[in-house]
């Protein structure tokens, strides 16, 4: 997601590549980073934010207390931090970091083709121009929503976080089914993502209610409603709230650590 977020800014031409400075364990991510878009690398964290004015942190949330104990102390009180460490709420980072201008940020995959969803947040500390830098960042890599309340953030990582997923088993299982029907993998695979392509573009490009662009395909006595009948028989509606709900429960059981 790190990678995510630098391409999106060099390509948007928002930051210049020798104004972001990366840190990693992993020297051999770092030395690719450093040659195919000409960041700055650092040896270690500390360097790495020294004279930063927007620090990011894309870490592992059980990452964070080793993290913190090498970077607190060493911020700067004017510094932005970003971090879009899963189920982390911003009095934890505060409190580890030492720290209390902080985004807190959800984004998804998909940002890593411009095409992400991001929800985020901040502490009140941060100023209005600094939002506005955050702002800059995130919306680089898609959309970007701004919630007040926090809470908001688990909701989001239930959704548009773990979302992808959710739409990939489906497009797995459907890409299974058309094999199983006769067709080769190649042209499943390609039946399958044109046509979930083809429905997001035009569900979006639509302003009628994504129901009614669903009875629009499904005739009366029909192939579509003979399988939708099945899917509720099987209680798909219950099965995917049942799904988000327990994403959800694990985003705010994290948070409590």
């Amino acid at each position: 997601m790190a990678q995510a977020i630098i391409k999106a800014l060099l390509k948007d031409r928002i930051i210049p590549a020798e104004n972001i400075t990366v840190s990693d364990v992993n020297q051999q991510n770092l030395e690719k980073l450093r040659l195919e878009l000409g960041v700055t690398t650092a040896a270690d964290n500390t360097s790495a934010i020294c004279e930063a004015e927007i620090i990011v942190l894309a870490v592992k949330p059980q990452n964070l207390d080793d993290l913190s104990r090498e970077l607190s102390g060493h911020f700067d009180r004017a510094q932005l931090v970003i971090s879009i460490l899963a189920g982390t709420p911003i009095a934890r980072l505060s409190s580890s970091l030492g720290h209390d201008k902080i985004v807190r940020a959800m984004p998804n995959t998909p940002a890593q083709i411009g095409m992400g969803m991001t929800v985020w947040t901040s502490s009140r500390q941060v100023s209005d121009k600094q939002r506005q830098n955050a702002e800059t960042i995130l919306s680089s890599m898609g959309e970007a929503i701004f919630v007040e309340e926090e809470s908001c953030i688990d909701m989001a990582t239930a959704i548009s976080g773990s979302g992808p997923a959710y739409f990939f088993l489906f497009m797995e299982y459907l890409i299974e089914s058309a094999i199983s029907l006769g067709f080769d993998s190649q042209t499943a695979r390609k039946l399958v993502m044109q046509t979930a392509l083809g429905s997001v573009k035009y569900a979006a490009s639509s302003e009628q209610d994504i129901s009614e662009l669903r009875r629009q395909v499904t005739s009366p006595g029909g192939t579509t409603a003979e399988a939708i009948t099945f899917f509720n028989s099987c209680g798909i509606k219950g099965t995917i709230n049942g799904a988000v709900t327990a994403a959800y429960n694990k985003a705010t059981e994290m948070g409590k650590y």
